[in-house]
């Protein structure tokens, strides 16, 4: 063959190649849908890809207390202070937080956020399930959402990464991103959620869980226990019955927060399906785990003292906590409306009655907090959600949002009363915006309520953002549908850093105030390197054998693989999907039962950690049945003892050219692959064409 004719072949085979390099990468169609600011979707969803202040640096605080008011845009606000304090009025917590010298604290700040999603659903992500609980692929997943709910933007500020609406802490590739309470507890800090939502609702959900549908609120779906409908409000995969990583709840036990009070303790009651205590309810589970727990009792919460190892979980009622005020009703245009406006009246069903309010329940986390060694030492994250301000609007109930936010404020006047802002930052902010708006008149085609004011004035609050006709026969709205709003939110905070969120950020960049203030590992590589002392012990107890797995604390999924020793896999995770293997105990120890050990048999064990890479290799024998009187392994194994260990390789090298990079990762490393084939390919035509005129020119053509 002549060296022409070579060198064509191997052009073409080079160009075949680059082409199929680049057919490879699934995500690059999504490169071509722009955002607004340049970003592509692709750009977007990376993790920190939303940053707008990435260059600005963090000064560091030994707390970080974040207050999210639900729905809590300016127009709720403002509709709050001037029913409750008059125009010209003044919170307590809300209007000081953020202003400069109010708390004698120069360097407060106030600003705005962006909060825009990547999708609207499931059915913008690369993996989720259709209307039968099967599992669908999107190959090109992701679009610019200007609207997001409140599992989408907590998501955001609970990770740095944005995803779609209905996600809990995945990206839109179906990936888990770390939250701040697992970096926080990898960093030993302690931690605390409250609520006066369910506790699996999205926000409280965002520091606890990783879901792909944010109504997977427990192994039995989103039930009293009574039936079942996982299949419909679960990723099938997820569940622990199909070797997933558990509902909102189970996973809420494994990350085993410090301090959890909230409501949605009938959520609780369901019967877990499978794993290590299948059979048994979610309470039942969650005191054999050693918690401290509290069922609709506020005199037992109030009650409540540190204990060490036995971290507090407070569900304060079945649902959604009461509302401070009762509920009022927007209804059509009336002049009658304006001689008689409304006056909001107590409910007396309203658990601050009892001891229970938000104020309540943020004094019982702080004083735990304050008592756990780790806070004392490490500092603490506190996350507290007035929940209600978003559900009362959703409703058109004016009363029940503005006594929401009254609830809501109290809270932060009590703990900036409590805390040193020398140490802590306090962040004032929402999820999302909603629809209330204060009018002059009442709208000719919206529903409104007036009111009458601290000052003696009307109010006309209007709400005209249902997407159905829900009105009663009263001409009053009785739906739940009144929709957000996709307007930037105020955000404000007071001590080390506060001056960070001045001017306009995005949600995610929240996430890295609160992370880079506590010196937790925010980027991808230190988020990884989290796992770099993983070690894996196998222990035998009475031919039981458990791997359990400590510092894996970069990862949130493991998945393992047990060979004998031809090489035969005898029990492994599943891997369908990013969402199925071992939820990581962050912290603590991981246990993973093996199945299928014989006695005296040798095996490998291969333990990874879906996020970090990281895999720690023990290869072991199982002790024979007489083993206990043949020296100190068989005593060990007969009472629970180490039979074999291992630690992480750092220089090992990922199995395969794309290792564990995941889909963006594969999607730019095909695309490089690509683009080094076709460089490569067009140096060799340069090559074979000045062969070939050189060759032309000696024979003279």
């Amino acid at each position: 063959m002549s060296k022409h004719k070579a060198l064509t072949g191997a052009i073409a085979a080079l160009a075949s190649v680059a082409t199929l390099g680049a057919l490879a990468a699934p995500a690059l169609a999504a490169d071509t849908t722009y955002s607004p600011n340049g970003k592509t979707v692709a750009e977007l969803a990376k993790h920190g890809g939303a940053q707008r202040i990435a260059s600005i640096g963090n000064e560091k605080a030994k707390n970080v207390i974040l207050f999210l008011g639900d729905g809590m845009g300016d127009s709720e606000i403002t509709v709050a202070r001037d029913y409750l304090k008059g125009a010209n009025g003044h919170f307590e917590g809300l209007d000081a937080v953020g202003q400069p010298g109010a708390l004698g604290d120069a360097k407060a700040g106030t600003g705005q956020y962006t909060t825009f999603s990547l999708g609207n659903g499931s059915k913008d992500s690369a993996v989720g399930k259709d209307g039968n609980g099967k599992l669908v692929a999107n190959a090109n997943p992701g679009k610019i959402t200007p609207v997001t709910d409140s599992s989408a933007s907590g998501s955001s500020w609970a990770t740095g990464t944005k995803t779609y609406n209905n996600a809990v802490d995945i990206d839109v590739y179906g990936n888990p991103q770390l939250n701040l309470f697992e970096l926080a507890k990898a960093a030993g800090k302690a931690t605390g959620n409250v609520t006066t939502a369910e506790i699996q609702d999205a926000t409280p959900a965002v520091l606890e869980s990783h879901s792909s549908e944010r109504a997977c609120y427990g192994p039995q779906g989103k039930t009293d226990g009574s039936s079942n409908n996982a299949a419909k409000n679960c990723l099938a995969n997820q569940l622990k019955e199909n070797g997933g990583i558990g509902s909102i709840s189970e996973q809420l036990l494994d990350t085993r927060a410090d301090v959890t009070i909230g409501g949605g303790s009938k959520y609780f009651r369901q019967t877990v399906q499978g794993g290590e205590y299948k059979g048994k309810t979610v309470w039942e589970q969650a005191k054999d785990m050693g918690f401290q727990t509290v069922e609709n009792d506020p005199a037992a919460m109030n009650a409540l003292q540190y204990q060490e190892g036995r971290p507090v979980l407070a569900l304060m009622s079945d649902g959604n906590m009461p509302t401070k005020f009762n509920p009022s009703k927007a209804t059509a245009k009336d002049p009658a409306k304006d001689a008689n406006p409304t006056v909001c009246t107590p409910n007396a069903n309203w658990l601050g009655n009892q001891g229970s309010s938000l104020k309540d329940m943020t004094k019982k986390a702080l004083d735990l907090l304050g008592a756990n060694p780790n806070g004392q030492q490490n500092g603490y994250f506190l996350q507290v959600e007035g929940a209600s301000i978003d559900k009362q609007d959703h409703a058109g109930n004016a009363c029940g949002q503005i006594g929401e936010t009254d609830d809501f404020d109290q809270a932060i006047a009590y703990a900036l009363k409590s805390v040193d802002l020398s140490n802590t930052l306090v962040i004032v902010t929402a999820d999302h915006a909603h629809t209330s708006q204060i009018l002059n008149a009442q709208p000719a085609y919206a529903l409104s309520t007036v009111l009458k004011t601290a000052d003696g004035n009307n109010m006309v609050v209007s709400y005209g953002t249902a997407q159905d006709d829900s009105r009663d026969a009263d001409g009053g709205y009785n739906g739940g549908d009144m929709e957000h709003t996709g307007t930037q939110l105020r955000i404000a905070a007071s001590g080390p850093g506060a001056q960070r969120v001045i001017g306009l950020t995005d949600q995610t960049d929240n996430f890295y105030t609160i992370a880079g203030a506590l010196g937790l590992a925010t980027t991808t590589d230190a988020q990884n390197a989290l796992s770099a002392n993983a070690e894996v012990k196998i222990a035998a107890d009475n031919g039981a054998y458990v791997a359990n797995a400590d510092g894996f604390n970069g990862d949130a999924v493991l998945s393992y693989e047990l060979k004998d020793k031809n090489g035969t896999t005898v029990a492994a995770s599943d891997s369908s999907t990013p969402l199925s293997g071992v939820r990581v105990k962050t912290a603590q120890t991981t246990p993973i039962a093996l199945d299928g050990v014989a006695e005296g048999a040798e095996y490998t064990l291969t333990v990874t950690g879906r996020q970090s890479g990281k895999t720690v290799t023990v290869p072991f024998q199982a002790p024979a049945t007489d083993s206990a009187s043949k020296g100190d392994a068989g005593k060990d194994a007969g009472k629970g003892g180490v039979i074999a260990s291992g630690k992480v390789n750092n220089n090992a090298k990922p199995a395969g050219p794309f290792g564990v990079l995941g889909a963006t990762g594969t999607t730019v490393l095909a695309a490089a692959i690509a683009i080094a084939m076709l460089v490569a390919a067009a140096m060799l035509v340069k090559t074979a064409k000045a062969a070939c005129d050189d060759r032309n020119a000696k024979s003279g053509r």
